[in-house]
């Protein structure tokens, strides 16, 4: 594997944990479960393209083909974290709602009716704009700094080569 790729899931795993502590200073509650879930602050699919983007740049050079598809499927998934992952967890709140409601009219009628407990959908699946901002913020610096490594790295290799 590349460098890239490398950053970029070094990327994603940071966004992921950095949900448990600003998680925790908003609300006060401490879920290391969040690294593990979809949704919220930073959003890591942002963070995992912007850095893999940021890298390819900087290595590459932006004229490049590896440049341009790094980009627009950057785009494309960071539309699709905040468009079509949000609406779909938006909708989920209310199926969860319309399942409560149901719940409360079968506990007022008097006829019996058994079905097992439906289980609640997840609802935290997309991400708001800040929070695609916050992940794409995020890669990006890991890109800059991945590629400013990458060239102390070659720096020394060279510099041992002379000796």
């Amino acid at each position: 594997m590349n460098r890239g790729v490398y950053l970029s899931l070094l990327s994603i795993a940071l966004a992921q944990g950095v949900k448990i502590p600003l998680h925790y200073l908003k609300t006060k509650e401490w879920r290391p479960d969040l690294f593990f879930s979809t949704g919220g602050m930073p959003s890591s699919h942002s963070a995992g393209v912007s850095t893999l983007t940021t890298y390819i740049a900087l290595k590459r050079g932006m004229p490049t083909f590896d440049f341009a598809l790094s980009l627009i499927y950057g785009l494309i998934v960071m539309y699709d974290a905040q468009g079509v992952r949000r609406q779909t967890g938006e909708l989920t709140l209310k199926v969860n709602s319309l399942n409560e409601l149901i719940e409360k009219i079968h506990k007022e009628e008097s006829v019996e009716f058994k079905q097992d407990p439906p289980k609640k959908l997840k609802e935290m699946l997309g991400h708001q704009p800040e929070e695609v901002l916050g992940g794409a913020l995020l890669g990006a610096l890991i890109g800059v700094v991945g590629h400013k490594y990458t060239k102390k790295d070659r720096k020394l290799a060279k510099f041992k080569l002379r000796f």
